[in-house]
This record gives structure tokens, C-alpha cells and sequence, in this order.
């Protein structure tokens, strides 16, 4: 079942795609136009443009089954427009995830994530080790 990525352009979002061991279909939502070239060049399917934009979040998600939301692109130096704080892009992709019908949302974060209505929720700390090996782990699963 497809997954999206969205903040793939982080050093996160880089480490997790390296990690992932899915053999489904993989997008990803991205800002940087250099990542989103080099991101279509190894297959996945890309979406460009800004992370605050929850209407394109979601238009991006519809489809999959699981969505990995990377806290780190609503915080860092990008351009967010459509948001005046990183809650609010929380909020928004919140809301994309919901009205997309995903079922499974990884937040990798250090912050708590808003409810977003999907059946299985996780939230990954970035600062662990293992980053990528428990975002792959909770895709892989059966259930988390």
C-alpha cells in the first residue's frame, strides 16, 4: 500500500527513505527542487511544494495507506506560507492525513502531534539511533 513522506528533504527525511524496506509504491512531499529532481530519479513519486500547505498534503496523501509527517520541515529555515507557527503545520497535515483517509501516521518529532483520526498513530523521537530502523519497523508492521 502506498506511503507518503512528508518533509523527505530533511536529514530525517533522507535517513528514513534510506531505511525504509517497503517494496509498495513510496511519495514524498518535499519543498527543495534539487531534492525533489534526485527523488524522481530513484522512482519515488514526488510532490514540490510548501509543507504548510495542507490542502496539496493532502491531494499528495489521498490514496495511501500510511504517512510519515517529519516535524523537522515545519520547523526549519524553509519558506511556510500558509501557516504562521509549526503548530499550525501540525494542525494542517493533521487535517490532510484525516481527510485523506490515511489509517497509519508516524510523527517523527519531539513535540506531541495533534489527533489526527487515524486508527494507528505513532510518534518516533528523531534524536534516537535507530530512527529510520523504527519508522521502517512501524511501516512493516502488521499493526502498531
Amino acid at each position: 500500500m502506498p506511503m507518503i513522506v512528508v518533509g523527505a528533504d530533511t536529514p530525517t527525511g533522507r535517513l528514513i527513505l534510506d531505511g525504509l524496506s517497503r517494496q509498495g509504491e513510496v511519495r514524498v512531499f518535499v519543498t527543495d527542487i534539487d531534492s525533489a529532481q534526485s527523488l524522481r530519479e530513484s522512482g519515488v513519486k514526488v510532490a514540490l511544494g510548501d509543507v504548510s500547505d495542507d490542502s496539496h498534503v493532502e491531494m499528495a496523501s489521498f490514496g495511501c495507506f500510511s504517512a510519515v509527517l517529519i516535524m523537522e520541515a515545519a520547523t526549519d529555515d524553509r519558506v511556510r506560507s500558509f501557516a504562521r507557527d509549526p503548530a499550525a503545520v501540525f494542525e494542517g497535515w493533521a487535517r490532510a492525513v484525516s481527510t485523506a483517509h490515511v489509517q497509519r501516521v508516524i510523527w517523527v518529532g519531539d513535540r506531541t502531534p495533534p489527533e489526527t483520526g487515524a486508527p494507528e498513530v505513532a510518534v518516533v523521537d528523531p534524536a534516537s539511533r535507530d530512527v529510520a530502523a523504527q519508522v521502517a519497523a512501524l511501516d512493516d508492521a502488521q499493526r502498531i
